[in-house]
């Protein structure tokens, strides 16, 4: 077989021809040159007249072999191209402006979407910052740049990624459950962003918005996708609901100070109050009956808590409806003040909550995947910009696929 031959196979790399190789204590070194005599511009590939050479050699690293660092090196020239101008020319092992091959760019993207960056590296023999900026790369060359055009029902979040209050702005498609776009900031001006990148056209195709109960998110979808439907995720008016059943359980415990009988009633009995009852153990089943004998007001709390998840399981929007008023009037005077607070923002929001009713729309896939994006920043332990961890949300969330140069499971030769 030829050497050319040979070399291609190893290094997984056609279209180039081999001149020379060399061993030496920093590796084994590929003197290449590409397959086609006049050269292309290295940002759009166009044949161009050549404009220089240089003097010095440059070197690209390849994927090792075991224990041996491969590099590739070529005397790379620049070009002359009407579009863009004086540049280097385009090589077929490597992305314009990269000092690593395709394939072992490719390799190290595959391995950012499985494991730590610490391991990456080790395994790899590139630096921290590489892998990011390999990262990077990949995600702009491979993210779907038709990825908003068939955008019809999203999902908002924020993501808190660092200490002092620093948060993504995630949007996820609901129908093929991916992160489509994400900006350092939560305020209304963040979202505008995205609707900016949407453009107008594509923003009127919008029909569902799922998210949360902030304000800044709810005056920009309105304004800017005013033919939206905003749905308020269940969940959270629910987690509202257990977070002031909570508030309840902890004034009573405070009024019940100097009472030890009372105060030890109370004392226990957060989970009962909050699991759903077919949840609860023995135990915990027999402290919520003590509360109901025993304590009223935080009963009550649990009754109106239990009362609004049930008006949220209606199928029929004028059953939800008339179950959500009933509760609202209720909530109103049981003299609880927590309750009292949640009814005034479920009155202001209701046509948002009970859009769930119809669309049976949450923003629980939204949340899931602001739990993986938590455990990429764990497992990368905390990044230092918001663009390099946007690029691993890309990578990991986006739909990207990758190929790596793995070999596949063939037979033994005989």
């Amino acid at each position: 077989m030829r050497i050319n031959n040979i070399v291609r196979k190893l290094l997984g790399v056609s279209k180039i021809f081999t001149r020379n190789i060399v061993i030496g204590p920093w590796g084994m070194v590929f003197d290449i040159v590409p397959s086609w005599y006049k050269p292309r511009c290295g940002i759009c590939g166009c044949k161009c007249p050549g404009y220089d050479t240089s003097h010095d050699s440059h070197l690209w690293q390849h994927l090792s072999l075991g224990r041996t660092i491969i590099w590739l090196r070529y005397t790379i020239r620049r070009v002359e191209c009407p579009v863009h101008g004086v540049t280097v020319e385009k090589v077929p092992w490597a992305n314009h402006g990269s000092r690593f091959t395709k394939e072992l760019e490719e390799m190290t993207a595959f391995l950012a979407q499985r494991m730590d960056k610490t391991a990456v590296c080790a395994l790899m023999g590139i630096n921290w910052r590489t892998v990011g900026n390999i990262v990077a790369r990949i995600v702009k060359e491979r993210l779907d740049p038709k990825r908003f055009d068939d955008l019809y029902i999203i999902g908002v979040d924020e993501i808190s990624y660092r200490r002092h209050h620093k948060y993504l702005s995630v949007v996820v498609d609901h129908a093929v459950r991916r992160v489509v776009w994400a900006a350092k900031g939560k305020s209304g001006e963040t979202l505008g962003a995205f609707f900016d990148e949407l453009g107008p056209e594509r923003s009127k195709k919008l029909t569902d918005v799922t998210m949360d109960m902030s304000q800044a998110y709810i005056s920009t979808v309105k304004a800017r996708a005013p033919g939206a439907k905003i749905t308020f995720d269940r969940f959270h008016v629910q987690h509202l609901s257990s977070d002031a059943v909570d508030e309840v359980r902890r004034d009573e415990y405070r009024l019940c100070a100097d009472d030890e009988d009372a105060a030890e009633l109370i004392k226990g009995s957060r989970w009962p109050l909050l699991k759903n009852p077919w949840n609860m153990t023995r135990p915990e089943g027999a402290k919520l009956r003590d509360v109901a004998r025993n304590n009223h007001r935080l009963y009550r709390g649990y009754l109106l808590k239990e009362a609004l998840a049930k008006a949220l399981d209606y199928l029929q929007l004028a059953r939800a409806r008339k179950a959500i008023d009933e509760w609202l009037a209720w909530a109103s005077r049981s003299r609880l003040g927590p309750f009292v607070k949640l009814a005034r923002t479920i009155r202001k929001y209701k046509e948002e909550i009970l859009a769930y009713i119809k669309a049976r729309l949450t923003n629980g896939l939204v949340e899931g995947l602001n739990n993986k994006i938590r455990l990429i920043t764990r497992r990368a332990f905390g990044f230092h910009s918001s663009q390099a961890l946007i690029s691993m949300v890309y990578l990991c969330c986006g739909g990207i696929t990758l190929n790596p140069p793995l070999p596949k499971a063939l037979n033994q030769p005989t």
